[in-house]
């Protein structure tokens, strides 16, 4: 499975929990953080602590989203699923 396949079934997850008044289309537009974003911040720790697991079995290495280089990004790789995608393509290279 691709990785923007693997980030998008974990939103999508998340947004069939909700109330049917309060779900959202998930695409690689979709806000994560930040201003309009559709989820609460314990909802996106959430959603990475399930990405970091998925992740670690699919390239059967520990895979940590929040470390340093993520947090000193000038364009942060939690404000969209293609930042999140592309951030996860980039540190699979280097595992």
């Amino acid at each position: 499975m691709k990785v923007g396949e693997i980030v998008k079934n974990v939103v999508q997850e998340v947004v069939d929990t909700l109330p049917e008044s309060d779900r959202f289309i998930v695409d690689n537009k979709t806000i994560l953080f930040g201003n309009g974003s559709e989820i609460d911040s314990m909802t996106l720790v959430s959603v990475i602590v399930d990405l970091e697991e998925i992740l670690a079995d699919q390239y059967d290495k520990e895979m940590c989203l929040t470390d340093d280089r993520a947090m000193t990004r000038e364009i942060s790789p939690f404000d969209t699923i293609q930042t999140l995608v592309d951030y996860i393509e980039e540190l699979s290279k280097q595992i």
